[in-house]
């Protein structure tokens, strides 16, 4: 990973004359420089409209958006690249699924399974689908160590839930949930299982076709490509019952006065004009990460977040969240400072240079559970270095100084 920071144009910057050290990467990671120029390639060599023309650059672009399908779709494990719609992010996705999925197959009387660690975008969805067909929402428990509690979790399978929605690595603990494991045990009652992967397929190798899931959402930003795109992956026998979530132009066969035949798959899924040129950046993002190699994606940030957290450990005031057990924790450190507000903590730290989420992370509901307002999380990419995680560690120094002398 020596060399990968060069790769970053953004990291050069300087943020209020100190250099800057991105530590929010959960949120949104940086873009290297080979995705900012595959990007700029395609609008200033290939931009055109897909499916739509005979034209050169119209076919230009028309492979660039199926090549890039392969790709990505290749890098999570699909047996099929037709089984992976493009969506905006994984918000969408799970949305698309909530949709066209759960409305044809969700009525009153159902029940669908959860978590309490969810981020609100695998949680509000399927309150509001309860809402609309008259089913109802349980929550699988989290212990105190940031772990599904799997007693809970067994007994609300026996409930023969319709859809399990979980996360695979928990944006807010870290957490790493055995997810091939919670879908075998959803599978022996029939239930469909949905993954939100936003922030495991940046981190881990993910084998899509190995987890045993239904539905599988993932956000391209979060892995070193652009905003705006992002993938659904869905078993083929799945998609294939699944109507289109939104309708128009490119998602149809025929269109009649009487009546409309919708395009195979995944056409039937792309409504408008696709996001051609986020399709290509997000594969350029796939081959800079399969370039390293996701097993060593995945060392590194293991590495980094033993350290943070062992750094963090030693400050007396700082209480952290999540798993003690760092094989079951993604690259990430949620925690607090006693007395101080989370939003204090991240001003002070902006003003050395140090980038840090804080707030509910779109978790509210375990924030509720620990007692907690709002946290600070520190969260690392390919780019972070050990360095980085010391200057985090000075600048918590620097705001205890400011709020407590």
């Amino acid at each position: 990973m020596n060399n990968v920071k060069s790769d970053f144009p953004i990291l050069s910057r300087k943020i209020n004359g100190q250099p800057l050290v991105y530590l929010d990467n959960a949120a949104t990671t940086q873009k290297p420089r080979q995705v900012i120029e595959v990007i700029r390639d395609y609008y200033e060599n290939h931009n055109a409209n897909v499916h739509r023309g005979i034209h050169t650059l119209g076919d230009e672009s028309t492979r660039m958006y199926q090549r890039a399908r392969e790709k990505v779709a290749d890098f999570v494990g699909a047996s099929d690249p037709n089984e992976l719609v493009f969506v905006r992010n994984t918000t969408e996705g799970i949305n698309l699924v909530a949709y066209a999925w759960g409305m044809a197959n969700v009525g009153k009387g159902d029940v669908i399974v959860t978590t309490e660690m969810e981020h609100h975008s695998n949680l509000v969805p399927w309150q509001e689908l309860a809402k609309r067909v008259g089913a109802r929402v349980e929550y699988v428990a989290v212990n105190q160590e940031g772990e599904l509690d799997l007693d809970s979790l067994e007994k609300k399978l026996e409930l023969k839930p319709k859809l399990l929605a979980l996360v695979h690595v928990s944006n807010f603990l870290g957490t790493i949930n055995p997810v091939k494991k919670i879908a075998t045990l959803a599978k022996k009652n029939g239930t469909k299982v949905l993954i939100d992967g936003a922030q495991a397929v940046p981190q881990m190798p993910v084998n899509v076709s190995e987890l045993g899931c239904d539905f599988y959402a993932f956000s391209g930003h979060k892995m070193y490509g652009p905003m705006g795109i992002g993938g659904l992956w869905v078993k083929r026998e799945v998609l294939e019952e699944m109507q289109p979530f939104m309708t128009g132009g490119g998602t149809i066969s025929e269109v009649h006065t009487v009546g409309t035949v919708f395009a195979g798959l995944p056409d039937r899924f792309d409504a408008g004009t696709p996001n051609v040129a986020g399709a290509v950046g997000l594969a350029a993002a796939v081959e800079y990460l399969e370039k390293i190699g996701m097993q060593n994606v995945r060392a590194h940030e293991k590495e980094l977040t033993a350290y943070a957290v062992k750094k963090l450990k030693s400050i007396k005031s700082i209480r952290i969240y999540g798993p003690r057990n760092l094989e079951e924790r993604g690259g990430l450190v949620a925690f607090s400072v006693e007395g101080i507000h989370a939003h204090d903590v991240a001003q002070v730290l902006d003003d050395e240079g140090i980038a840090v989420r804080s707030g509910h992370h779109c978790t509210m509901p375990m924030h509720e559970k620990l007692g907690l307002a709002a946290t600070v999380r520190a969260s690392f990419g390919i780019y972070n270095t050990k360095e980085e995680v010391d200057k985090l560690i000075e600048g918590l120094g620097k705001v205890k100084k400011v709020f407590h002398g």
